[in-house]
């Protein structure tokens, strides 16, 4: 099984910034289809809303409206590792952030079905 540890997380004022990390134990390395991680979150009382998506294979990524312009995925390959620069944070951004990935997606890598999930770290933005 593909394991995945984040890290990074923490409580900080708005306008701060964080970088999260997610090392994967492993990737499936598919060939002629999209390997794809992506960073997720929860907040008490909503819905888990995809934030990032990134694609192993060829870099491309991905950002849903509420964090494009603030929020940065990148990826060190040598390592198996994803990461989250998270930048001018606000309040609403206050939730559990979760890796995730999928291997072998027909499709681009917001469409992807998440098979594998981490444990998530707290982003706490309060004054």
């Amino acid at each position: 099984q593909v394991q995945l540890v984040e890290s990074g997380g923490g409580s900080v004022q708005p306008g701060g910034s964080l970088k999260l990390s997610c090392r994967a134990s492993r990737y499936h390395g598919y060939t002629n289809r999209r390997d794809c991680m992506a960073w997720f979150r929860q907040a008490p009382g909503k819905e888990r809303e995809g934030v990032a998506q990134i694609d192993i294979g060829s870099g491309d990524t991905y950002y849903a409206d509420s964090v494009k312009g603030r929020f940065t995925v990148s990826q060190d390959t040598a390592n198996n590792t994803v990461y989250l620069q998270v930048n001018s944070l606000k309040p609403e951004d206050t939730a559990v952030y979760i890796c995730a990935a999928a291997f072998g997606s027909w499709g681009v890598c917001p469409t992807a079905r998440y098979v594998y999930w981490g444990q998530g770290t707290q982003v706490t933005v309060s004054s």
